[in-house]
């Protein structure tokens, strides 16, 4: 999430560090390299290689407004160029566009052939204009001839854009993997991963099925030392039926996600793949799911407790809870 508006500190001191961007977090890391060291602008500038004018500026938008003022604001200058088209010509492009559905690089053959002098980046600002200001309203870009599936489930929805993941339990997202150690050796891996605090919960089943999922369900209420709100899965079938009346006989909030669309389960999708090369790339061939059950609940531990987090300012999730918990 970018955060702009630096001359409101209120607002830009609130964010919490999980929630800046890429760029941001790097400029925080080299403020906290600064305070571990010696304290020294010059050092921290060479170390990382920019400029000491432009760490002091970080440092002073950090102190002043926190860790929010690290984000690039606004780059709009102060005079912007405006409009030099005419109402009349305005409207010319609107109906040679409504008549014809072109883009800018036709259109502006058409108005020349009616006598408007006029370029090519300018029809194009004047459609942007239209669409802006909702007198030229686009045609849906979807296949009319392919019908879509109305999103249809008795108790899951899509998730609010406005429903954020501000404090532990709020989105725990469950995902599944296929796991094959050998020859006919496989099995489903279940991960649950809190948004927030990144707390993992870790089960294995000889299939992916709903019956398996609401089984572990149980689990995470069990495992994670706070409440879950909601719980946030991709389309399968595994997430449906007995999984989806579970979470609404336990008054848990749950989100389906569009289709093809993994981005959105990022935590869970990143998670699975820390737990196959940290994990089962390591793990000495056993022959039953007992065995990977005994030695993943294990693992659970050593993620949750003594593995350090990066994008935890390397603390555990263990340590992070109770830190916010506080």
């Amino acid at each position: 999430m970018r955060v702009f508006g630096l001359n409101i500190p209120n607002r830009v001191s609130s964010v919490h560090p999980l929630y800046l961007s890429k760029e941001a977090k790097w400029r925080l890391k080299v403020i906290e390299w600064y305070e571990a060291h010696s304290r020294n602008a010059s050092w921290t500038a060479r170390h990382f290689g920019i400029s000491r004018t432009t760490f002091t500026k970080w440092k002073k938008r950090f102190d002043d407004y926190g860790p929010g003022a690290l984000e690039d604001a606004s780059r709009r200058p102060d005079k912007v160029r405006t409009p030099t088209w005419s109402p009349e010509f305005e409207t010319a492009v609107l109906e040679v566009r409504q008549l014809t559905g072109w883009g800018k690089d036709k259109l502006v053959l058409l108005l020349r052939q009616d006598g408007w002098p006029c370029s090519t980046s300018m029809v194009g600002r004047v459609l942007i204009k239209l669409k802006q200001t909702g007198k030229l309203v686009e045609a849906p870009g979807r296949d009319p001839w392919i019908p879509r599936r109305p999103f249809q489930r008795p108790y899951g929805v899509r998730k609010p854009k406005e429903y954020l993941a501000d404090f532990a339990g709020a989105i725990v997202q469950v995902d599944t993997s296929h796991v094959l150690l050998y020859s006919g050796f496989r099995f489903k891996h279940f991960t649950a991963c809190d948004v927030f605090t990144r707390w993992q919960v870790l089960e294995v089943h000889d299939r992916a099925t709903a019956h398996a999922a609401a089984g572990f369900l149980d689990t995470i209420v069990k495992r994670m030392p706070f409440p879950g709100k909601a719980i946030q899965v991709d389309g399968g079938s595994e997430f449906m039926a007995e999984f989806e009346d579970a979470c609404q006989q336990r008054g848990i909030k749950l989100f389906v996600l569009p289709p093809r669309s993994p981005k959105l389960n990022g935590h869970v999708e990143r998670s699975n793949r820390t737990h196959k090369e940290e994990f089962y790339q390591r793990l000495k061939t056993p022959n039953a799911i007992a065995q990977v059950r005994q030695l993943l609940r294990t693992w659970e531990d050593v993620f949750n407790c003594y593995r350090p987090h990066q994008a935890l300012a390397y603390l555990t999730p263990q340590a992070f809870h109770r830190q916010n918990a506080a």
